[in-house]
């Protein structure tokens, strides 16, 4: 028996939408993470774009578990010296674009490389509930009933 691979040509993308009021942060990256990559299908193929287009809404509105909100730390470095710089969850929360901390949640799951940059492609991430992507008709995903502790009451 020969080992299936996948190719490009007969993929069947579908476009999901996750509503992520409420959800914890890592657990809704490690979802969307999955979804993708395409590993929830079992026609997984590594090296192969195979992951749904996955619509974030509300992620302005997501949760931290214990004291990471105040206490986490994205770090960056600007490339001069002295120039490392740090925000806290609650700083991008509270500032202009909220929705990249589900961004940079889920872009740091991913393994780096060509095909990472294709994927972050397919994730789409929008700070408010509205979202321009009605015509593709994605399909709602409750990822809060896959499990008690992903919503933070």
């Amino acid at each position: 028996m020969k080992t299936y691979t996948a190719k490009p040509g007969e993929l069947a993308k579908k476009w999901v939408l996750i509503d992520a009021e409420g959800l914890v942060v890592g657990r809704l990256a490690a979802i969307v993470a999955t979804r993708l990559k395409g590993k929830h299908k079992p026609t997984y193929t590594p090296h192969v774009d195979m992951g749904d287009n996955v619509v974030v809404v509300n992620a302005g509105k997501v949760t931290f578990t214990g004291n990471k909100y105040e206490d986490k730390k994205y770090e960056w470095h600007t490339g001069y010296p002295g120039g490392l710089k740090t925000r806290s969850p609650r700083q991008i929360l509270e500032g202009k674009f909220p929705e990249r901390v589900v961004e940079k949640a889920v872009e740091r799951m991913l393994a780096r490389g060509p095909l990472h940059r294709k994927l972050m492609g397919n994730l789409k991430v929008y700070a408010g509930a509205e979202h321009p992507h009605e015509a593709q008709q994605p399909e709602p995903l409750d990822v809060a009933a896959l499990n008690r502790k992903n919503k933070r009451v």
